[in-house]
This record gives structure tokens, sequence and C-alpha cells, in this order.
């Protein structure tokens, strides 16, 4: 710790499309839903991170509830900004004699194009951010896993986030080959809200998608310990008169089914383009699974049933690429390969 080291901030954010969080002093300080509400009129913050997603759905035409945050990049660039700016006061709700200056690092999508990485800088800066580094997502997600990233050992990370799939392959501190596809969190959702209009004539909004898919999520149709069926409740599409439907975790293995072939191919593509030296890696240490996607009940099993290849899913999936961009802020010198 240097001598004026109470002058900066450090912090860490993993700016996903369904939460942020903000890592300070190693320590995870905000884990909020990555939505903001505003005042149409005025265009003014009324709440952000869980308030604001308790709203959603179920505002008045004074209020806006936004999600920045699209596919993985800034879709708003103004609510982006207020998020951003309102997640960091969450670190010190007690007002300050003065405002210190914050060095960033944030993690990105691999497959971001370079408007998409300037929209990212310049929200942070925006926000009051003076330095402002990036690393890409599946590399965070190594690091926060405890892979040796510089290692010459190949790993493959397979992150399913709320907007993007990253697959990466990673050896001697580079991506060696990746895959990044806008098939996820959000998209399973989508799937659960169109299967229930088709399949039972019920409209769902996308927070009752969303429960669905946390109570009785699956990848395939057996598994061990199954949930028991979550009752929606509704109204009938066509007569809107309401419905209750038990729902069992079958069927939405049978909805997801198509979006998972997806990540499957992807997978097999990223696969493909891997060496043979790093495949054989692979191989003999398996795919390792992080973000809120890996925790889909028999994920894991199916992908390994698919490729051959042993699938571990982390500790914490959820927090994996958060606490790899903390290592990554920590450490910004020796990573500086690493970080843009």
């Amino acid at each position: 710790m240097g001598l004026f080291s109470f002058l900066t901030q450090e912090i860490a954010i993993d700016l996903g499309t369904a939460n942020t969080i903000i890592i300070h002093n190693d320590k995870i300080v905000v884990d909020e839903p990555s939505i903001v509400a505003v005042d149409r009129n005025t265009g003014k913050l009324i709440a952000i991170g869980e308030k604001a997603r308790q709203m959603h759905g179920k505002t008045h035409e004074n209020i806006r509830t936004i999600r920045p945050m699209r596919d993985g990049v800034i879709a708003d660039f103004n609510a982006a900004e207020l998020m951003i700016r309102g997640l960091i006061k969450m670190i010190n709700p007690r007002p300050k004699l003065f405002n210190p200056s914050l060095k960033i690092v944030i993690c990105i999508p691999s497959g971001s194009t370079e408007v998409e990485l300037r929209a990212v800088r310049d929200s942070s800066e925006h926000a009051g951010a003076r330095e402002v580094y990036m690393i890409h997502e599946p590399m965070a997600a190594a690091l926060g896993i405890g892979i040796d990233v510089e290692a010459p050992m190949g790993n493959m990370i397979v992150d399913i986030g709320g907007g993007t799939t990253e697959i990466a392959v990673i050896a001697l501190g580079g991506i060696v080959c990746n895959r990044s596809i806008r098939i996820a969190g959000d998209e399973f959702t989508d799937d659960i809200q169109e299967y229930m209009r088709h399949q039972h004539n019920i409209r769902i909004g996308e927070r009752t998608a969303e429960e669905i898919k946390i109570q009785v999520g699956a990848a395939i149709p057996d598994i061990d310990e199954p949930p028991i069926d979550f009752i929606v409740r509704g109204p009938h599409q066509m007569t809107s008169l309401p419905l209750e439907i038990p729902v069992s975790y079958q069927e939405i293995a049978h909805c997801l089914d198509k979006s998972i072939n997806k990540i499957e191919t992807a997978i097999l593509n990223a696969l493909e383009q891997t060496p043979p030296e790093l495949y054989a890696d692979i191989y003999n240490r398996g795919i390792f699974l992080t973000g809120g996607g890996a925790l889909l009940r028999g994920l894991d099993k199916r992908l390994a049933a698919k490729h051959n290849i042993p699938v571990h899913v982390a500790e914490d999936p959820l927090h994996a690429v958060a606490r790899g961009t903390g290592i990554a802020l920590k450490n910004v010198d020796k990573f500086q390969f690493l970080i843009r």
C-alpha cells in the first residue's frame, strides 16, 4: 500500500447482462441485477439493481425499467452510465469529504468489437473512472476458478452468462481459439415464454420465465434429484381468464433443447480449431463450466455425453468471472498481457 493509496479506489466489475458484481478489497461488495428504473419525464434514476428488478413488468407510464446490457454489450449508453455510477455508490453509501479517483478492471465478452469496447470504456469513464482496464470474460473465469493461465497447458472454459456464451481454449496466458455466441440465459428465458404460450396458451412475463428456469430448469429429461413441479399462474392467451398450470423439469428440458444444441455446436466448432496438443490436454483435464447457465440441472452430463470429454462445473459459477477480474485487478502489472 502506497502513502497516497487512499486517494485511489480500486474496483473490479463483472458487468453482466443479468447481474453486475463489484469486488473491492478482495470482497464481493455489490451483487445486483443489471437493471435500472428511470423517470420517463425527467430521466432521473428512481431505483437500481434488486429494487428496479422488483418493478420490472409492473410499472406505470411514468416509470421505465431498462436493462442497459444486451447480449453481453451495452445497449443503452445513458442507462449503463447511471447503473455503473449507482452501483459504485453502493460500495460507500456514506458521503465522503472527497471522491477518490477510480481504477477499474472490467470484463468484456471475447467477441466484442472495437465499438463495443469503446462503449464500455466511455461508460466507465463517465461514471468517474480515471483508469479503465479490460479483460476477456473466459480469461477472467479461468483465473477465478484457480487455473494457471500462464502454464503451457490447454484449458477449455465455457462461460454461459445472461447474454452470451463464451467458449475459449486458453494456454500460455492467451486465448488460442474462441467462440462467442448470443445464446445464453436470456435466450433460455425467451424459449420458456414461447413454450408456455404455444404449449399451454398462457401468457407469462420475463420474471416468471426466469423463476421457472431457476426452479425447474434442466438440460436433460432424466436427472437424479428431480425438482417438484412449478405452478405457473397467468392469463389464458385467448380468453384472458386465469390459468394455473404445473410445469415439470422434463418440459423445460424439451423446450431448451434447441438452444442447448447451439451451445454444443459452438463447443464442437471451438474444439475443431484447437491444435492437437492442446486438444489432448482438454481431453485429460476436461471442460470447465462457469456462469449462471452452468447451474442448469444436468447440463454437465449432457455436454460430457455429447463430446466424450469430462465436464466440471466450477465451485461458485456465478461469481467465477468476478473473482477472476478481482485477481487481475490485484495483479495488473503481472497480468499486463491479459489486459487491454
